[in-house]
């Protein structure tokens, strides 16, 4: 007679830790686990065609000689680029341009933001039309933004030297004079993007408990000590953030400086000539990509540099807020 199975099966001990079922595998587990990958995989498919690709290829493009007439000849010449670039005055030139008109537009565009965005934060008629109304100027294209303040900072005909005209103050040369066409190249950056820095501080607002406010009104905080003891921590990783990306967006300045008198030296005397003007005037003026690509992956260092001191910035003072 055949031995049953369990009869074949060592009796168990008393006292012998008992041994955990295997658990089935589960049909499907390993596609499971695969299909996050899938779904982030044309993310990832796109970034690396338009976005990883590039920026490798002009790396490697910058350490060659490459004309645009003759593209598909390509010269190693490593870093010298890079060194032509460092004793270049235009290029010291530029990048002091790029961080004036940085700040002359960045700081009173988000103080403006913050004052605009604590306004809208409270109950107003037609709130709704104000919020709409600030992203106008940011839905213009900026080559007919560019185009309009052009007109408006006209030497002979411009209606900002009418109205200093009109008071007994002398016309200014906006496009010619130094500090005057770095003025007006600011106040189109500043129009175009208030609004939209004004709607991400409310955003940011809102965010706020309104107990903080309730408490603070009940301890005699007027609204101004209210706006700076509580709205303004509120709204510390909100305003890093804008001026992270404000930061970046001086940085590759472009389409402003080149519409707002019509050519890439950025004035008679390249006064306003900012990084992406030089970069566009080395390779599509004077034809060298090479030296465009080095002025491009300079403009990137120099991005990450200021990316990672504005997040140092805000590290330390949370650090010493806490």
């Amino acid at each position: 007679m055949a031995l049953s199975s369990t009869a074949r099966l060592p009796a168990a001990k008393p006292g012998d830790p008992a041994k955990p079922a295997k658990s089935a595998k589960r049909p499907g587990g390993l596609r499971r686990r695969l299909a996050p990958y899938g779904f982030l995989a044309p993310f990832f498919g796109l970034f690396a065609a338009f976005g990883l690709f590039p920026l490798l290829y002009t790396a490697w493009v910058s350490l060659h000689r490459v004309e645009l007439q003759t593209s598909d000849r390509m010269d190693w010449l490593g870093f010298q680029n890079y060194t032509r670039l460092l004793s270049d005055p235009f290029f010291w030139n530029a990048l002091r341009n790029t961080f004036t008109i940085g700040v002359l537009s960045t700081v009173p565009q988000l103080l403006m933001a913050l004052g605009l965005a604590h306004l809208l934060n409270y109950k107003l008629r037609g709130r709704t039309f104000f919020r709409v109304a600030m992203l106008m100027p940011y839905a213009t294209s900026v080559a007919a933004a560019t185009l309009v303040f052009a007109q408006l900072f006209g030497r002979d005909y411009g209606l900002i030297n009418w109205v200093l005209n009109s008071v007994g103050l002398n016309p200014i040369d906006w496009q010619a004079n130094t500090w005057a066409s770095q003025i007006g190249v600011s106040a189109i950056v500043t129009w175009r993007w208030t609004g939209y820095n004004a709607l991400i501080y409310l955003a940011g607002m809102q965010s706020i408990p309104g107990e903080l406010y309730e408490s603070a009104a009940v301890d005699g905080a007027s609204r101004w000590q209210q706006f700076r003891h509580v709205t303004i921590p509120g709204l510390r990783p909100t305003i890093v953030f804008t001026v992270v990306v404000s930061t970046i967006g001086a940085t590759q300045l472009f389409g402003e400086p080149l519409l707002y008198e019509g050519n890439s030296g950025g004035g008679i005397s390249h006064q306003y000539q900012t990084l992406g003007l030089y970069l566009y005037e080395q390779g599509w003026t004077f034809f060298h990509l090479g030296r465009a690509a080095a002025v491009a992956w300079v403009m990137f260092l120099l991005i990450v540099l200021l990316a990672l001191l504005n997040a140092a910035i805000a590290a330390r003072r949370n650090r010493t807020d806490r």
